[in-house]
């Protein structure tokens, strides 16, 4: 007998961290693979956690997170998508990754289906694995990306439990437009399929963005600081959705994660004094930056949000082979296999000064 429960050996190491793991071995490599910003945390947001530590905030926060920081949540899901949430209906996780580790947590049974579109972030198919559950791949390639209502229903079965939503989307950088989700919305109310819909690059949207939660009742929004403000390792989210769900989500928290940080909540009371346009505006330069130097090599998903462009490997290269190519010229990108069932594509991040994009993108375009 394995001295491992059996549900590890049904996922398989982050193909991203086995990228993060080779670029600390490689001398100076022009690393286009971490997905997170290059900006420093706001100094409104430093200040705020140091006064927290000084005032001696550190211990446990209520489970559901510090009522003035769910109660300012609130406000802000009213102001971005006109929905109101009760206190029930609202939890402070650890990232949106704890989020959707409580959520899936919480809502699968063995065996339950989960419509995940495909290309997808890399989490999703792993977690829906190893808590029991089917991943049911919703392939989006020949959809620009987005998700054809038709194709969508001809997934769903007696066992479908859920669908997976990512808008902005890591990888593609796809937004689903309004009358997209409302198709989706209305397949899924049809046949009475919750939407957890991952919005943590909403700040990010250089077209116009709708949340799922604005059209769709039965929605589950996870949401966070992390990305918008350079706060990705401070581990800060939150849940928005029914309440059944949510108070699920917080029982499951009590025994695992217990609390978000609680020097994080109370930095996060901040965020409404810092100004994110000039953040928002620098990232929309380098995309604009890039696909103008990669647009005539590469065939790109749609960049209409996030900070990923998703290209296609040139003919006769796998995406695994023509990424090996360009870790081998000392440029560092991730496999589409990563996040998808497919092998055609790979993924760029664009978070790195602009002379590093032009490097890169300069021995990408000589590779193809």
């Amino acid at each position: 007998m394995s001295r491992l429960a059996h549900r590890t050996s049904v996922i398989d190491a982050s193909g991203i961290r086995k990228v993060f793991d080779l670029a600390r071995s490689m001398k100076d490599p022009i690393n286009l693979s971490i997905g997170q910003p290059d900006f420093d945390v706001p100094p409104e947001i430093k200040q705020a956690a140091h006064a927290a530590i000084d005032a001696g905030r550190n211990a446990y926060t209520p489970t559901q997170g510090l009522g003035e920081l769910r109660e300012m949540l609130r406000a802000d899901e009213k102001s971005f998508t006109g929905r109101e949430w009760s206190e029930a209906e609202t939890l402070v996780t650890s990232g949106v990754s704890g989020g959707l580790f409580l959520a899936l947590l919480a809502l699968i049974n063995e065996g339950d289906e989960v419509i995940v579109p495909d290309p997808y972030f890399v989490m999703y198919k792993h977690l829906v694995r190893l808590f029991g559950g089917v991943p049911v791949y919703l392939d989006t390639y020949d959809a620009a990306f987005g998700i054809d209502p038709e194709r969508l229903e001809k997934l769903i079965t007696p066992k479908t439990k859920l669908l997976l939503l990512n808008s902005p989307a890591n990888p593609t950088g796809r937004i689903l437009s309004r009358s997209e989700l409302e198709g989706v919305a209305e397949v899924c109310r049809r046949h009475g399929v919750l939407v957890i819909s991952d919005e943590i690059y909403r700040h990010f949207a250089y077209t116009a963005m709708v949340s799922m939660a604005e059209i769709y009742e039965d929605t589950l929004v996870l949401a966070g600081h992390s990305k918008a403000y350079g706060m990705t390792g401070w581990r800060l989210g939150y849940a928005c959705g029914p309440a059944d769900v949510i108070g699920a989500m917080t029982k499951v928290q009590q025994y695992s994660f217990v609390c978000a940080p609680s020097v994080t909540q109370w930095a996060a009371l901040a965020a409404p004094e810092v100004v994110l346009e000039p953040y928002i505006d620098q990232y929309r330069a380098k995309r604009d930056l890039m696909v103008g130097l990669l647009g005539g090599h590469f065939e790109l998903g749609p960049p209409d949000g996030a900070f990923y462009l998703w290209a296609k490997a040139p003919e006769g290269f796998t995406g695994t082979s023509f990424v090996e190519k360009a870790i081998a010229n000392n440029v560092l990108i991730i496999p589409g296999g990563v996040f998808s069932e497919k092998d055609t594509h790979f993924r760029i991040c664009y978070t790195v000064p602009d002379d590093k994009l032009r490097a890169g993108a300069q021995v990408l375009c000589g590779l193809a």
